[in-house]
């Protein structure tokens, strides 16, 4: 198998690789986020997961490389990471009581070759119409500033959800595990047949 790498500084996607039992190293992508013009924002998703990867490819010649990235959008309007506590709770008041689709970019890479595969998986969440109080309370606990739509679902988050409906429950979080395995066994790389490791994150 060859060397695996995880091209984001999360540790919650870092957190879910880790789940494969694979070793695995990880990168800074230091990618520019900011979609561009007219983009729609699954082909947004798409083109910075692929970007994050080959962002990390000259520095890992030899591996397979993950890239990952996610999109809020409702009504035509994207909601990016907020940043700031008061862009936060704009999203979050704009959220409320609607279904806000969370479109996930999956890019494997390999490095040797170039071939690129992608895979978009969409998560529609359905938000609670919480009030004003509530989501100031959440935001204070769990400043989720450098989270796209503000809403943190595997924390504090999930009390603002009142249903989740996607093919994968680990999307919403930032990495899709099971087009992850599918596209791992694109590139030969059956996650059952590796043997086990104590430590799969190897930096």
């Amino acid at each position: 198998m060859p060397p695996l790498v995880l091209a984001s500084t999360s540790p919650f996607r870092r957190e879910l690789l880790a789940r494969l039992g694979l070793p695995f190293a990880t990168a800074n992508p230091a990618v520019d986020e900011a979609p561009l013009p007219g983009e729609k924002p699954e082909a947004s998703a798409l083109r910075l997961s692929q970007a994050k990867a080959r962002a990390v490819a000259d520095s890992h010649p030899g591996a397979l490389i993950i890239g990952s990235d996610q999109v809020a959008y409702l009504d035509g309007h994207v909601f990016g990471k907020p940043e700031t506590h008061q862009n936060a709770l704009r999203q979050l008041q704009s959220m409320r009581g609607r279904q806000v689709n969370f479109f996930t970019g999956l890019c494997l890479l390999d490095a040797r070759t170039g071939r690129a595969h992608l895979r978009g998986v969409p998560t529609v969440v359905t938000f609670r119409d919480l009030t004003d109080h509530e989501i100031e309370n959440y935001l204070r606990r769990e400043q989720p500033y450098n989270c796209a739509g503000s809403a943190k679902s595997e924390g504090l988050g999930i009390a603002l959800i009142a249903r989740i409906d996607g093919e994968d429950p680990n999307a919403l979080i930032g990495l899709p595990l099971i087009a992850l395995c599918d596209l791992l066994r694109l590139e030969n790389v059956a996650v059952l047949d590796q043997p086990p490791t104590a430590h799969p994150a190897i930096n």
